[in-house]
């Protein structure tokens, strides 16, 4: 499907290309209320959010991302640390003129969210991380393979070898597929809540060796990431987490980042929870709206 066709699904929606920190984002827009922005993480697009999208629009006005690298926005050649990409989202909000806004990120985008709160706190309403910590200095200490004799749980390989130069694009180019396919069905609860429908809008732009290349440079920035989040203070806006089955790490890191935070667990979910739980998703994400300046806590 086109994104014309895509965006048609989702009724009150419209897509724009924005011009922002020398590079273009492509973004889908809709509904009314304070400012939502939705980042997306690897390897998806805004659709990502499809599903939550049109119940969040009656309560926020929201705005789903590719960011850059991503999707339909533009595919440079640098500007893939986290703090670079948050001054993109940065432009963005200029762009539309919100005085404050609301910012949730999943996955890769955790990262960008903790950049933009971190830079521009003033900007900053609420903070909310999907199932991801940002990334910090134990980045380096992920463990990426099992150790011997260990045949439980799953480990992050890709992160590693999408770190790698050049090789994955020769080895994906037109084959991506396999990969996403791999990762879907593994990092789901339930891996039909990811239907082949939805499997084939990401297939179609990271299946192009182009989208490989710059969705690498996202892991590839890495290391500056690490740096760079050692320069942050603790958010001291309201943040939450979301996290599915085994979301340890986001627990673990959100004491660390932030001064007012809170988990919200969704049984039943696995990585990418706003398709797996659209509807328990959007029912957590609607705290946002509340006037109080603290989310419920339940750290």
């Amino acid at each position: 499907m086109t994104e014309d066709e895509l965006i048609n699904r989702l009724p009150g929606f419209s897509s724009q290309n924005i011009n922002v920190n020398g590079t273009k984002l492509h973004v889908v827009k809709g509904g009314q209320g304070e400012p939502l922005l939705l980042l997306p993480g690897w390897p998806q697009t805004w659709w990502s959010y499809h599903k939550i999208m049109p119940a969040l629009a009656k309560d926020f006005e929201v705005i789903a991302v590719d960011v850059r690298g991503m999707g339909s926005s533009a595919k440079p050649e640098s500007g893939y640390d986290k703090r670079n990409m948050a001054r993109d989202i940065y432009e963005l909000v200029q762009h539309f003129g919100f005085s404050q806004v609301n910012i949730a990120g999943h996955d890769i985008s955790a990262t960008i969210t903790h950049s933009f709160a971190a830079q521009f706190p003033e900007l900053t309403k609420k903070v909310v991380f999907i199932d991801t910590p940002p990334i910090d200095p134990n980045i380096h200490r992920l463990p990426m393979l099992p150790p011997p004799g260990h045949n439980g749980g799953f480990y992050p390989w890709w992160l590693g070898f999408n770190q790698i130069q050049n090789l994955p694009e020769q080895l994906l180019e037109g084959r991506s597929h396999i990969l996403l396919n791999y990762v879907f069905d593994n990092l789901t609860a339930d891996s039909s809540s990811l239907p082949q429908e939805d499997r084939e809008v990401y297939f179609n732009h990271y299946n192009r060796i182009e989208n490989i290349r710059s969705g690498n440079r996202w892991y590839q920035a890495f290391p500056q990431d690490a740096i760079d989040s050692q320069a942050y203070n603790k958010l001291n806006m309201p943040v939450m987490g979301i996290v599915g089955e085994g979301g340890a790490a986001l627990k673990q890191a959100l004491p660390a980042i932030a001064n007012d935070y809170s988990i919200r667990i969704i049984p039943g979910a696995g990585h990418f929870i706003a398709e797996e739980k659209p509807v328990k998703t959007v029912e957590i994400l609607k705290e946002l709206d509340r006037k109080s300046t603290r989310l419920n806590s339940s750290h």
